[in-house]
């Protein structure tokens, strides 16, 4: 079963990629949170294109990544779930919980140091919020990315099943909390005591240093709330709030070429 899981992981993963960002762009049209305000099929390209160059980088710089790094682990005995014997319902949700507490302070320490920041920043400098904005990451964050992963998993050695069940909660949330969807109040009040909600995670890509500086989860809340980083919502509105960094808010924002410069810029 794990072999012909590891053979059709990347076909599973862009099944349900594609699932979701057709579902999330339909809803979006149907319930938008915001005005967008910059050209939708220039950013889109540029956004995909980014994520589909990164989806090709991994491959070539860390072919091991993720699904391989689990599949080694097993054959190697590596790892703390390769020690004893774990049910299935114990190893998947413990390293799911881990998996998404690594990615928050993955997340919280790219925006502490100089240098991470300057990569992380390209995802924070898209000028509008939609779900497109959940792919635009610098391919050089993602290898980086990447390889902490890696080292997560091979320390931890779940199941393959775990590994490919993180990486498609990991994509699907991103795109969600990204989208530009309006939730009624009172269940985004619901949502977001358990997941991050779009309007939760919206505040994270204000312009204000101190609430970009907040909600750094992707998935689950909790972590927010436990490790005091928690916005509950953004000082002027979700309408009316600026979106994306001060000296990028333009059209050179949205092309792919001057995106992937950005860490050259101070």
């Amino acid at each position: 079963m794990s072999n012909s899981i590891v053979e059709h992981e990347a076909q599973i993963r862009l099944a349900v990629f594609f699932g979701i960002f057709i579902l999330l762009a339909f809803l979006e049209i149907l319930a938008p949170r915001r005005t967008l305000t910059f050209a939708k099929a220039r950013r889109w390209f540029s956004n995909l294109g980014i994520s589909v160059l990164n989806s090709v980088v991994l491959r070539l710089l860390l072919p091991a990544a993720g699904v391989g790094a689990a599949a080694l682990a097993d054959q190697q005995g590596l790892g703390v779930f390769n020690l004893v014997v774990w049910p299935l319902w114990i190893s998947v949700p413990v390293f799911l919980l881990v998996f998404d507490v690594t990615i928050y302070w993955q997340h919280r320490i790219f925006h502490r140091i100089p240098w991470l920041w300057r990569l992380h920043r390209m995802h924070h400098t898209d000028p509008d919020y939609d779900l497109t904005t959940g792919n635009r990451f610098h391919p050089l964050e993602i290898l980086l990315s990447g390889m902490i992963k890696v080292v997560l998993i091979v320390l931890m050695g779940p199941p393959v099943l775990a590994v490919i069940l993180a990486e498609i909660i990991l994509n699907a949330s991103a795109m969600f909390n990204h989208s530009n969807l309006r939730l009624p109040l009172a269940m985004d009040r619901v949502l977001r005591q358990i997941i991050v909600t779009p309007d939760m995670h919206r505040v994270h890509h204000s312009i204000y240093p101190e609430e970009f500086n907040r909600n750094f989860g992707f998935n689950l809340s909790l972590w927010d709330r436990l490790f005091r980083s928690y916005c509950d919502q953004p000082r002027d509105g979700h309408e009316e709030m600026s979106i994306g960094i001060r000296g990028f808010q333009n059209d050179d924002a949205t092309k792919m070429v001057r995106m992937l410069a950005q860490p050259l810029k101070p």
